[in-house]
């Protein structure tokens, strides 16, 4: 296997190899049977039917298995809320101030997380991990791979994509227990609309203050909703009930940012006005009951309700509320619920990709792209098929062992004390 490494990363490897005899499933374009995805220095450089292969690249016959892109996962809270570590791993939310735009997810990832070796046995190579939704603004998402890095800084895709924000029963639940502002729905609404107010005053006297040449004092907060209002960063928001998706609505054409919903799980009662408006959803988590008002009306069937209305959709698993392996799962059943497969497909690859500016990266099997590639036995929707090889920039990184653990089988985690062997 030949290995180069990310410019500015140098621990990172990006490796070439060439897939072949497989079934291509590249989301954007139609499956190719027999073809070969080819990934040169950790980049798809040609996927299809006659690809001819470079002397020195390593071939891996697949038999005819099914190959498709890295799976994304959207809204996830892998290394900010680490599995069986209470407490002290999770770092999810600050709930010590209704307005955390100034906090980053990334500052508190813990790349030794189990969830990421979970991820790669589900073929999930990419996420983008948010803060969570105790705040009506929980601060700054980044998208990072799920393997790769000797530290989390080598594993970005994007240091900084949105800002989370919460509106319904959380962050009223939260400050209401605190006996202080926002205890309800018009308050948390209010701390939404006063940052945006204050983000824009900020902008115009920065603006001002660079146009005489003169200091001016800044403010992490204000900065980045600043960057929401210009555009950079999407808005990234909370929201199960209908009447709270109209809040969102509202809220986002007052301040004209990039609105992308989360959670959704009451949407298929407004769908057609999100379809109208172009506004996508990250819906889920879906494989969970019904623990709150707001979530009366969750159903794995509303996704196929919002599909079916023209909105583009995602799926979540909000890890760790859903073993972020079974998003593939959710996807499987909101099939058997209604929702067209190719669909279904693209909810976990190309569309979450989009909605976050992340496609001229991952997201589907077409040249340019990150070789972030995944072997599997069958279709991916049939719930008895698995990820047997995961490739993460051309590296081979998660393998299937049908031998191990007594026959039973087992994934194997290319671990760090591996990771960064001269090659």
């Amino acid at each position: 296997m030949t290995s180069t490494t990310r410019p500015g990363s140098p621990g990172t490897t990006r490796s070439s190899v060439a897939l072949t005899n497989a079934y291509v499933v590249p989301v954007v374009g139609d499956p190719v049977d027999g073809g070969t995805v080819l990934v040169t220095d950790g980049t798809i450089t040609a996927v299809g039917a006659d690809v001819t292969v470079p002397d020195g690249v390593r071939t891996l016959d697949v038999g005819g298995r099914w190959v498709l892109p890295g799976f994304v996962e959207s809204h996830g809270h892998l290394g900010v809320h680490e599995e069986s570590e209470g407490w002290a791993g999770d770092d999810t939310n600050e709930m010590t101030h209704p307005d955390g735009a100034a906090l980053r997810a990334l500052d508190a990832i813990n790349i030794e997380d189990e969830g990421f070796r979970d991820a790669l046995g589900g073929g999930v190579t990419s996420v983008v991990v948010k803060p969570g939704s105790g705040n009506p603004i929980g601060g700054q998402t980044v998208a990072i791979k799920t393997w790769g890095g000797r530290t989390v800084d080598e594993q970005l895709l994007a240091e900084a994509v949105s800002v989370k924000s919460a509106l319904g029963e959380n962050p009223k639940r939260v400050y209401g227990d605190q006996k202080k502002l926002p205890s309800t729905r018009l308050g948390v609404a209010a701390v939404i609309r006063q940052a945006f107010v204050a983000a824009q005053h900020y902008a115009a006297a920065r603006t001002a203050a660079e146009t005489k040449g003169e200091p001016f004092a800044r403010d992490l907060a204000k900065e980045a909703l600043a960057r929401v209002l210009d555009g950079e960063l999407v808005w990234d928001q909370h929201v199960h009930r209908a009447d709270d998706i109209a809040t969102a609505l509202r809220l986002a054409d007052e301040f004209g940012y990039r609105l992308v919903i989360n959670h959704g799980t009451d949407g298929a009662a407004v769908a057609d006005v999100l379809a109208e408006r172009d506004v996508p959803v990250i819906f889920g988590p879906m494989f969970t009951t019904r623990t709150k008002v707001e979530l009366r009306n969750r159903a794995i069937a509303g996704l196929a309700r919002l599909a079916e209305a023209g909105v583009r959709v995602a799926i979540t698993t909000d890890h760790p509320v859903v073993p972020i392996n079974f998003l593939v799962h959710q996807a499987s059943l909101a099939v058997k619920e209604g929702l067209d497969r190719q669909v279904a497909l693209e909810a976990l690859t190309v569309n979450p990709a989009a909605f976050l500016g992340l496609d001229e990266r991952v997201g589907s099997l077409r040249p340019g792209l990150d070789g972030d590639v995944v072997v599997w036995s069958g279709d991916p929707l049939d719930v008895t098929s698995r990820a047997e090889h995961v490739f993460v920039t051309g590296t081979e990184v998660y393998t299937w062992d049908a031998a191990a653990d007594g026959g039973r089988g087992a994934g194997q985690v290319v671990e760090r004390g591996a990771r960064f062997a001269t090659t």
